[in-house]
């Protein structure tokens, strides 16, 4: 009798610890996985102030939450495209020394797959934005533009240096001759220099994209449409018309696009 009250003692006590170990074992548990979601939090936390300050700071983010796990670079160019000189802090500018970095990161990134360059420019500066368009132009990634509120002057060279372009319906393309500032020298020289910047923006222009070189220097020197100045504005799908842009569309268009330009690309690499 003694022996199996004594047996029952045992049983119940290691119940009981075993019990206890269970309790400790699952509020331990308990406390790991509220720990490991805090982490969850304060590093998602961490990562949406890092891309908010990245998009104050550069106007850059990486598009990497789609459904087709496809990582794509975002690049906006906004504003004036700022060149060797800095714009007053006022001015809302595009910084080439910014940009130019970037795009070369882009390139030797296997984690990107393509980019979108969203414009809104009023222009700026033509050696500046020359260099953006050349390196857009010769990255081996599907590259998208997307035309919105205007792209004009020397953005008209970035919006057609993507592998494909877009325009808004309501979006405005400004060519015009080039402007020099500062002081100007009458003399031939100066104006062989003019035409050797002409040529080259026409030459790049009409080299990435449908438009004739006689056209494209006719909507320049228009005198009927600017009162102030010459040459032309185009507004969305005259843009298209004139063979400067692919297509008139929106932003989940030119999304899209890059979407199955990626996995056109990924394809093709097997």
């Amino acid at each position: 009798m003694g022996n199996k009250q004594e047996s029952s003692k045992q049983s119940n006590s290691k119940q009981n610890g075993n019990k206890q170990d269970n309790k400790q074992n699952s509020r331990k548990e308990r406390n790991e996985r509220e720990g490991k979601e805090e982490e969850r939090k304060a590093s998602k936390a961490e990562a949406e102030k890092h891309r908010d300050e990245r998009i104050e700071t550069t106007g850059q983010l990486t598009l990497d939450e789609s459904e087709s796990q496809h990582n794509i670079h975002l690049i906006t160019i906004i504003g004036e495209i700022e060149g060797h000189d800095n714009l007053s802090s006022s001015s809302k500018t595009t910084k080439y020394e910014h940009i130019l970095p970037q795009l070369a990161a882009i390139e030797d990134s296997k984690k990107i797959d393509g980019v979108l360059i969203l414009l809104n420019t009023m222009g700026g500066d033509v050696e500046a934005g020359l260099a953006i368009a050349e390196m857009i132009s010769s990255l081996s990634k599907p590259t998208v533009s997307l035309v919105l509120g205007g792209s004009h002057s020397i953005g008209v060279p970035i919006a057609v240096s993507t592998d494909y372009s877009y325009i808004v319906p309501t979006g405005t393309m400004v060519i015009h001759p080039v402007r020099l500032n500062g002081m100007v020298i009458g003399v031939q020289q100066t104006f062989d220099y003019f035409k050797q910047i002409q040529n080259r923006i026409t030459g790049f222009v009409c080299g990435h994209c449908k438009i004739s070189k006689m056209r494209l220097e006719e909507l320049m020197m228009e005198t009927g449409m600017l009162t102030k100045d010459v040459g032309t504005v185009l507004v969305g799908k005259e843009a298209v018309e004139e063979g400067i842009i692919n297509e008139v569309g929106g932003i989940s268009d030119a999304i899209g696009h890059l979407h199955d330009m990626v996995e056109r690309r990924k394809a093709d690499t097997k």
